[in-house]
């Protein structure tokens, strides 16, 4: 049998302390943990609602945000990904 390649978004990943925060501490890949701060987005009504692209950072989420206040959805990944070893 031939494994198949674990590709980037599958590959499991350690999440840093601030990211555990938020999502839990454990190997994640790259898209549950997404879905997870989505998750985590979505629970505590952090969408701006005149803009709904637009993220407003909580206390454990602000860290991950490079302690920005608000960031967009598709800026969102860029530091999820500094947070994910």
């Amino acid at each position: 049998m031939v494994e198949k390649a674990v590709s980037g978004l599958q590959k499991p990943l350690t999440p840093s302390k601030e990211l555990a925060a938020v999502i839990g501490a454990g190997e994640v890949s790259r898209g549950e943990s997404v879905k997870k701060v989505w998750d985590y987005i979505k629970k505590h009504n952090l969408q701006n609602p005149a803009n709904k692209r637009e993220i407003i950072a909580d206390d454990k989420l602000k860290p991950v945000f490079g302690g920005l206040d608000k960031v967009t959805m598709f800026e969102m990944n860029k530091h999820l990904s500094k947070h994910l070893k």
